[in-house]
């Protein structure tokens, strides 16, 4: 058991923050609709700027804005001062953060903006602060204690920074529209790549597909099945569509005289199947729940199967 009195110590941290970021999204007004419009609009890149604490969270703030549709980078102030202004254009917006809004290493950046006509949006929790006089546009963090106990610590204010930064790159997927597909193509890998794969980007085609005629001897289907390693056949009409599927269950329920008859004879009608643009997360839940390997995979209007999905190839790729 934890000590009642640490505990108490962690509620009251995350409550001091909680209450802050809940103050914010009450004063939230129209500089940050005015913020939005600017990065949206913005030719180039936004990019972030911050001092210590406020440059990791910029780092984080840039990396979100990235990953979500708004090309984005973070550029540290002090390497700003040693020559990397020159990867601030006039085509860029300028996203910088200051709790004080007097950070002197950023004295630099914000003098190259003004002198080169850079938009910039200044968040600070001083309205009267260098920073916020000189932006274009002021996004004000309200006032609130520090959850450090010391009050000295960049502990809510750093949080608030997060918040409001998640805030806009949120509202500019809204804008743009930004979908499920979108996303995935910047999160190709890991587990969010995984969660959001199709079967087509898993399944196997052509000459792998284990497919059998309802004609075909059932001598014929069990080598087709043994080579094609799935443990399954498609059973197809002439016209090439789907009518039924031979799995191990289906040999043992028909072992007396099994070689003596057809796939016809042997399959089970109708089998359950999945399009190719399914999200490979739904086919390993049809797979779990019906408790079965394989799913065959069809184009929407047509029963002609063009892939085979295994339940192995769904956890080889992660998905959940």
């Amino acid at each position: 058991m934890g000590s009642p009195d640490l505990i108490e110590t962690g509620r009251t941290v995350l409550r001091t923050e909680g209450e802050a970021i809940l103050r914010m999204a009450d004063e939230l007004g129209a500089g940050f609709a005015q913020a939005v419009e600017m990065m949206f609009a913005a030719k180039g890149r936004i990019i972030v700027s911050g001092m210590g604490k406020s440059g990791h969270v910029g780092t984080k703030i840039a990396a979100t804005l990235a990953s979500t549709g708004t090309p984005a980078q973070f550029v540290h102030p002090g390497e700003a001062s040693h020559g990397d202004l020159g990867m601030i254009t006039p085509q860029d917006v300028l996203l910088v953060l200051s709790n004080s809004g007097e950070t002197a290493e950023l004295a630099d950046i914000i003098a190259h903006a003004r002198i080169n006509g850079i938009k910039m949006i200044g968040v600070a929790g001083n309205p009267a602060s260098t920073l916020l006089k000189k932006a274009d546009i002021a996004l004000v963090l309200p006032a609130a204690k520090e959850a450090c106990i010391a009050g000295l610590a960049p502990t809510t204010s750093t949080t608030m920074t997060l918040a409001l930064g998640d805030a806009l790159a949120v509202t500019l997927m809204d804008k743009r529209d930004f979908t499920q597909e979108n996303y995935k193509s910047f999160h190709p890998g890991g587990k969010l790549g995984a969660r959001l794969a199709r079967v087509e980007e898993l399944m196997h085609m052509g000459a792998e597909l284990p497919l059998v005629a309802e004609g075909d001897p059932m001598s014929d289907v069990l080598i087709t099945v043994s080579q094609k390693g799935f443990g399954v056949a498609a059973v197809t009409d002439a016209a090439g569509n789907l009518t039924g599927i031979i799995t191990d269950g289906d040999l043992r329920r028909n072992m007396e005289g099994l070689l003596a008859r057809k796939a016809i004879d042997v399959m089970t009608r109708d089998p359950m199947t999945i399009t190719p643009r399914s999200r490979a997360s739904a086919a390993l839940l049809a797979m779990n729940e019906r408790k079965i390997t394989c799913l065959f995979v069809c184009e929407d209007d047509t029963k002609n199967p063009i892939g085979i999905l295994h339940i192995h190839d769904c956890l080889r790729a992660g998905v959940d």
